[in-house]
């Protein structure tokens, strides 16, 4: 599924943080990212910022007359490690010249950055992002087409719903924080930070579609009793995931149906130790939006860890409630390091 997202860059120093950005919304490797732009319209300078976010060390040059440079990253995307990333540019050379030196990196098992992808004349194979920027007066707009992962439909979650015999409360928690996250990343679209708002909108809809396997008395929202259909259902559901708490078994279920994104999105929403880490913006987003709504009302971080402790710890603060308050207080600086404005 295609996402397609539009940013401004007002000057080089944006164009390089939105690189560096970009490089933290990476779900599928291997993954060509295509720069299409006229000469000076920033391909290069946004592919360093997105090197540097990839932890690679060496400052990225254009390989114009080299044609393709090869950088080992330190991070890319989710889980991979080490990844090579191959930059090639196509400008100088002809549509055969371009088509053989792409053919001879088609097995690349890591990231293939291309410029001027157009002098090849074909259809690049998913999964893709392509990058096309153009100059607008001082700066430049920036689109980005994300065709690299799968996504569910709203028509697919509220099957799942309906299959969980899920509680309303929940559904309207899950909601609430769509609603929230959508929120959120509008405003880091428009401070020029690329991310992916329906794979972060989906992944709220379903981030507690498992949130029963975690019940017990009192330490949920809603009504306290539920029919027996559901606690039969929810009784065979951990059987299914022994031993999982709702985070990393909704995750399971996730790459079980064919969305293993969302499911790198999910699973590290939830307040857990070791804390997990977050690599990309939109599981760093999630998991924010997720510890500002009570049920389905937006509230502020000491409200919700207020809640916590009265639902977990009969009111009092653990050493584990306070760990996890700094770490979304963290979060929220680093999303928001001016305060988040809503």
């Amino acid at each position: 599924m295609s996402e397609l997202i539009n940013i401004w860059l007002g000057n080089a120093e944006k164009t390089i943080f939105a690189g560096e950005a970009l490089a933290k919304t990476l779900y599928a490797i291997p993954v060509d990212i295509l720069l299409s732009g006229e000469l000076g319209a920033g391909k290069t300078t946004l592919l360093q910022g997105f090197a540097k976010g990839l932890g690679v060390r060496q400052r990225m040059v254009s390989p114009t007359f080299a044609l393709e440079q090869r950088y080992r990253t330190d991070n890319a995307g989710c889980e991979v490690r080490n990844a090579e990333l191959i930059h090639i540019d196509l400008y100088r050379l002809s549509e055969i010249q371009s088509r053989q030196l792409l053919f001879s990196t088609d097995n690349h098992e890591g990231i293939r950055c291309i410029e001027w992808p157009e002098h090849a004349g074909i259809d690049f194979d998913v999964p893709k992002i392509h990058v096309q920027l153009h100059e607008k007066g001082e700066g430049r707009t920036v689109t980005i087409a994300f065709d690299d992962i799968a996504l569910p439909t709203r028509e697919e979650i509220d099957d799942w719903r309906k299959e969980m015999l899920l509680p309303e409360h929940i559904g309207r928690h899950c909601d609430a924080v769509a609603d929230f996250s959508k929120e959120l990343g509008a405003m880091l679209l428009g401070r020029g930070i690329p991310l992916r708002p329906m794979l972060l909108r989906r992944s709220a809809e379903v981030h507690d579609l498992l949130r029963f396997l975690d019940f017990r008395p009192g330490g949920f929202a809603g009504a306290e009793s539920h029919s027996d259909e559901q606690l039969r259902l929810w009784v065979d559901m951990r059987k299914r995931y022994p031993g999982l708490k709702h985070e990393p078994a909704c995750a399971e279920f996730l790459r079980e149906h064919g969305y293993p994104a969302v499911a790198e999105v999910v699973k590290v929403h939830g307040l857990t130790l070791p804390s997990p880490p977050r690599r990309t913006i939109e599981q760093q987003i999630l998991f924010y939006a997720d510890k500002r709504v009570k049920v389905d009302e937006r509230v502020t971080l000491d409200e919700r860890f207020s809640d916590f402790r009265a639902r977990y710890s009969d009111g009092k603060r653990s050493e584990d409630g306070e760990t996890w308050y700094r770490e979304a207080t963290g979060v929220q600086r680093d999303l928001f390091p001016e305060g988040c404005p809503i």
